[in-house]
């Protein structure tokens, strides 16, 4: 049997690279950062990392997850109600609740696994989810795993999710989902306006606040805080493997009885193991950082504003953008592909975006800033684009 599957598989595997739509993976052999070393030994500044707050390589997180790892262990082989709930978890979930301004935090192994366990255990085939179109594909697996009839609107479009929400009056309980900042553009939610449909159409919000928490909104707590809604959106999920420090690990924070009931019904949470205590603990102190001061937060907001305004300037097509996300426009897949490769050979680290990433013939370089980048490196990024923009004719 394996032979036949064998084939096809060959045979798909080859249209993907004759398409030029093959996915290489690139070994990186230090430690996460705005410079880092790629296999081979070559230096490169790194544009293309979720590490917004340049807190991956942060010491006093590595410290944390240490010390914690010490005096709590290194896994917790189990999942959270057999016996796999420590101190260390209460306390994060606590803090993130704080941090939102939220009623209770349940963890999850991904904000992956936060997304896919969290409308089937709500909803049943009487109630209805409204999605917008470029939602992250967890959700939009997430929505596939519940029986609630589903409902999309066009991205950031309220007239037409104000038809939806129309529509969807005959179901019983409604959710409009939506990402905080959607990655592959970098554009921000319009939430006070689906807060107000929400209301008129007597829905509840659900927000993914992975790219947002930590990068949006004056001292980075997310669209909530941009749109003056903290405490007001009954359902955010978000990741600590992004602003916040870069490992792995997600989470809902919201309403109490909602996350009451994930504990009981969500599948990931029910059968994944917890996340390890060191995890934990580098999260805690994540936001032991981000409390003290807004440094981070306004470099991250600096370094973004000049560079956008350095290539826009320079002639590149970029999408509008309110997050630390710059996407360059080339619209071709190939054409992403080798613009990123001539990138790296002048040391600039980046990933050409291509379906089915992106739609078809939306091919993009995704650049993201974090606070760790100095004026230095924007600088030879910026100069790095305008000559290899030039040498493959994206500038005249």
């Amino acid at each position: 049997m394996y032979k036949d599957f064998q084939t096809y598989l060959q045979t798909t595997l080859n249209e993907i690279r004759e398409a030029g739509l093959y996915k290489n993976e690139r070994v990186i052999i230090t430690p996460q950062s705005s410079g880092i070393q790629v296999e081979g030994g070559k230096d490169v500044i790194n544009f293309c990392a979720n590490n917004y707050l340049g807190l991956a390589d942060n010491k006093e997180l590595i410290q944390a997850a240490k010390d914690r790892m010490d005096s709590r262990g290194y896994g917790m082989a189990s999942v959270r109600f057999i016996c796999g709930t420590q101190d260390t978890h209460k306390q994060l979930e606590k803090v993130i609740s704080d941090f939102f301004g939220t009623e209770d935090t349940i963890l999850y192994a991904a904000c992956f696994d936060a997304n896919g366990g969290l409308f089937e255990p709500l909803l049943t085939a009487e109630d209805a989810i409204i999605s917008d179109a470029l939602n992250h594909a967890s959700i939009i697996d997430g929505v596939r795993l519940c029986k609630a009839v589903r409902y999309r609107y066009a991205n950031g479009d309220m007239a037409d999710l104000e038809k939806q929400l129309q529509a969807a009056q005959a179901q019983r309980f409604r959710i409009i989902a939506t990402d905080g900042v959607f990655s592959m553009d970098g554009n921000v939610c319009p939430l006070d306006q689906i807060y107000a449909l929400a209301q008129k159409y007597n829905a509840l919000v659900m927000v993914d606040e992975s790219h947002s928490a930590g990068v949006v909104g004056k001292t980075g707590h997310g669209v909530t805080e941009q749109y003056n809604l903290r405490g007001k959106i009954e359902i955010i999920t978000g990741t600590l493997g992004k602003a916040f420090g870069g490992s792995v690990g997600g989470f809902t924070t919201g309403k109490k009885e909602i996350i009451d009931l994930l504990r009981q019904r969500s599948r990931p949470y029910l059968f994944s193991n917890s996340i390890p205590p060191m995890i934990a603990a580098a999260g805690l102190k994540t936001f032991e950082i981000l409390t003290r001061d807004n440094v981070l937060q306004d470099r991250l907001h600096a370094n973004t504003d000049y560079f956008v305004a350095k290539m826009k300037a320079a002639g590149f097509d970029i999408k509008p953008t309110q997050s630390a996300i710059c996407a360059v426009m080339l619209y071709d897949a190939r054409l992403s592909q080798e613009f990123a490769a001539a990138l790296q050979e002048e040391g600039i680290y980046v990933t050409g975006f291509y379906y089915p990433v992106v739609p078809q013939g939306q091919a993009r370089i995704r650049v993201q800033l974090s606070a760790a980048h100095t004026v230095e490196q924007l600088d030879k990024g910026i100069s790095a684009f305008i000559k290899v923009g030039k040498q493959l004719g994206v500038l005249k």
